[in-house]
Formats: structure tokens, sequence, C-alpha cells
């Protein structure tokens, strides 16, 4: 028969705190090993799903990159049914860059909202902590 935690009979009694802490002291080296392995595993898992998921994300951005080209073409057709077909090709053109240039410009300004990438609150707050543990109390 066996007692607690699979040690026959007795033993558990018999060993001393010594003998419990040097067991102690061997074990857990190999379980945070195993803790370790069972944590790459599981982020090598999940790494392969996303990369899965980023990998259909590029094949819908690409398809969409076609079906926008695609889109373009049926406008100069369409346009070229008016006018001439390379003045058709040009106005689209046109009309591309100048949806362009107003992308790029609230891009540009959104950026420039955004401020310095520098977490001024976090700084902020560190310095109010630092001034605190040094007993400046300066609110």
């Amino acid at each position: 028969m066996t007692a607690q935690h699979g040690a026959p009979e007795g033993q558990t009694q018999d060993q001393t705190l010594g003998a419990l802490v040097h067991q102690l002291t061997q074990q857990v080296p190999e379980l945070i090993r195993s803790e370790m392995r069972l944590a790459q595993a599981e982020v090598a898992q999940k790494g392969k799903r996303a990369g899965v998921g980023i990998g259909m994300f590029s094949v819908a951005g690409l398809l969409g990159f076609f079906a926008f080209g695609s889109i373009v073409a049926t406008a100069i057709l369409a346009l070229s049914l008016v006018v001439d077909a390379w003045l058709a090709a040009l106005i689209v053109a046109l009309v591309l860059l100048v949806g362009a240039a107003v992308a790029g410009m609230v891009g540009k300004n959104k950026v420039a909202e955004a401020g310095p990438p520098a977490p001024e609150r976090a700084i902020q707050g560190l310095k109010e902590d630092i001034a605190t543990v040094k007993g400046d109390h300066h609110e």
C-alpha cells in the first residue's frame, strides 16, 4: 500500500524536513523546465494558427487589389464610350491621383495629431512616483 502522493507507508513519516527540502530543490527545476516546454509548444501552436490567419488576410488584400484594378479598368472602358480611350485613361488616372493626395494629407494630419510616440502620461506618473518615494510632495 502507498500513503499520500505515492510514497510507501511509513516512509512519509520517516522523512526529515531536510530530506523533503532536498527533494523539492531537485524537483522544482524539472517542473520549471516542463512548464517552459509546455509554454513553447503552446506558443508554437498559436503562432501556426496566427500565420494561417495572416496568410488569409494577405490573400484577401491581394484579391481586393485585383478587384480594384478591374473596377478602374471598367471605369476607363465606360468613359471611353464618351471620349477617346487615352483621354478616358488619363481622366481616371488623375482622379486616382487626387484621391491618393487627399488620403495622404489626411494620413499626415492624423499622424501629426497623435503627437510624439513617447508615453507622456506614463513618464509623468513615474516621475511623480519617484518624487513621492524620495519624499518630495510637489503637487
